[in-house]
């Protein structure tokens, strides 16, 4: 069976290469450059403006020597636009809207198991492989979606939105490893350029970023009140609502104001109309707390969930699993009631289903409530 594999110049995409070949698969290798710094404006915010090649490069060429190594041919393909038409542009129109969403979700739909699949097939490639921590398990002509052996490592999370077809089109070779094991691989196999690179952080294919100023590329700021929800009280001034998310403690600008130092300022809410940002005191208050939500854009892998169904949650990445209880609302819509209060749930976030082991998808967070009442 011929695969294609994205190399991204990681050591978990490097790892995968080595075992599909020592499975015997027909591998090629393909490295996916989606961001031009360039082109994209990516200039406020961004720390390698100066340096002497970018990052994506460095990336090509350690994917390279890997392939060098592992006597495997290697691809290039760009999907700039592809990735601003698909994920770029509803992550700004998301936070136009006040919400935070979570670009690498939609990048896996849209870019990694859509374009990048196309191209596969239209390579000669029957599947495509991903270095993903994740599991595909196949059990009487039904494909599951499983968490993977290392769990602080586990990205069903960000699988969430792919389609049924889509995961019945990849491989997931790292699913029953540790990360320290990948690691040891790789060192085994003396591939030097990546046996000890970092992993890389910050937004999918964008790379780390001062992030309110990456932002400023490409919506203005707007500076605004910043409101104690429960006195009204004017505390301070922020840079645009949009900026900040539900649950952020650090980088208000207001932490000396007088008697409230101990408990410390979070956001609880923000009023994109009147461009106000809502802040409580302390991290128990109650205003950063809710009993449910609504989800949309609902996407399930395999049959219909029944109402009153008890499953779990993770409404942010390496969130623990929390208790739910599911009531359709209709095909694409899902109201989730939680076994108690949770804080911080945001719309705009994933919403991911998990029965034990098993990923059985999920949604965006659209609205959220406490007490019967609208929170957002």
């Amino acid at each position: 069976m011929k695969i294609m594999l994205g190399l991204s110049g990681g050591v978990d995409s490097a790892v995968s290469a080595y075992l599909l070949k020592e499975k015997g698969y027909d591998v090629i290798c393909a490295f996916m450059r989606n961001w031009d710094s360039d082109v994209n404006n990516d200039f406020l915010g961004n720390p390698t403006l100066n340096d002497d090649i970018c990052p994506q490069e460095k990336d090509y060429n350690d994917a390279k020597k890997v392939c060098e190594k592992l006597n495997l041919p290697l691809l290039r393909i760009d999907f700039i636009k592809e990735y601003w038409d698909n994920v770029f542009t509803y992550f700004l129109d998301e936070y136009k809207l006040g919400r935070t969403p979570n670009p690498d979700i939609f990048c896996n739909k849209y870019i990694k198991f859509d374009s990048f699949l196309k191209f596969a097939k239209q390579n000669g490639c029957d599947m495509i492989a991903m270095g993903h921590y994740a599991k595909r398990v196949d059990v009487n002509d039904k494909t599951y979606l499983y968490k993977a052996k290392d769990k602080n490592k586990d990205q069903t999370y960000f699988l969430s939105q792919i389609s049924l077809e889509q995961l019945k089109s990849c491989l997931f070779p790292l699913g029953d490893l540790l990360k320290e094991e990948v690691r040891e691989i790789a060192h085994k196999l003396d591939l030097e350029s990546v046996e000890d690179k970092k992993d890389s952080t910050g937004i999918c294919f964008i790379g780390e970023r001062n992030f309110k100023e990456f932002l400023k590329n490409y919506l203005p700021a707007t500076k605004g009140n910043i409101v104690d929800i429960e006195t009204g009280r004017i505390l301070g001034t922020h840079d645009g609502v949009m900026y900040y998310t539900i649950g952020q403690r650090k980088g208000l600008g207001i932490g000396g104001i007088k008697n409230e130092i101990a408990k410390g300022w979070f956001v609880c809410k923000k009023d994109v109309k009147n461009n106000i940002l809502y802040v409580a005191s302390g991290s128990e208050d109650e205003h950063l707390f809710s009993d449910y939500c609504i989800i949309n854009r609902v996407n399930l892998f395999n049959e219909h969930v029944n109402d009153n169904t008890h499953l779990f949650a993770k409404f942010r990445y390496r969130q623990k699993d929390l208790g739910v209880t599911l009531f359709n609302i209709d095909s694409n819509t899902i109201k989730l009631i939680f076994d108690e209060p949770y804080k911080a749930v945001t719309p705009g976030q994933a919403a991911v289903l998990y029965d034990g082991e098993i990923c059985l998808g999920g949604g965006i967070i659209d609205k959220v409530y406490y007490k019967g009442k609208l929170k957002n």
